[in-house]
């Protein structure tokens, strides 16, 4: 993948994920309040526990921090992998964002 192809896929990551939350907020009462900067997107709870997403353009991966702790993300030509796990971007933020928020999120390539 060329720099500019990963500068590409993430920003649109980046985007789904501003989207994604907007969605939510719109549809139930997380009110998950999400703040980009430039390649980091930091989503704060209710409770004040965060998530915060940010490109790593030198190594072409997205790092997401939760308190589950921190996963690398590498792009498989369709999806962003948990380089160690497997696991898909948006499955993990779904799952991590649910047992910090105590509720049912999901997050989704297409919102």
């Amino acid at each position: 993948m060329t720099d500019l192809d990963y500068q590409n896929c993430a920003e649109k990551t980046l985007a789904a994920i501003e989207r994604n939350c907007d969605q939510l907020n719109d549809a139930t009462d997380a009110d998950i309040d999400n703040q980009r900067t430039g390649g980091m997107i930091t989503l704060t709870f209710k409770n004040k526990s965060q998530i915060i997403i940010n490109l790593q353009k030198p190594l072409q991966e997205i790092w997401l921090a939760a308190k589950a702790g921190g996963f690398h993300y590498k792009f498989d030509g369709s999806v962003w992998r948990d380089t160690k796990r497997s696991s898909e971007l948006f499955a993990d933020i779904s799952q991590y964002a649910s047992e910090q928020s105590g509720m049912s999120l999901q997050f989704a390539t297409s919102h």
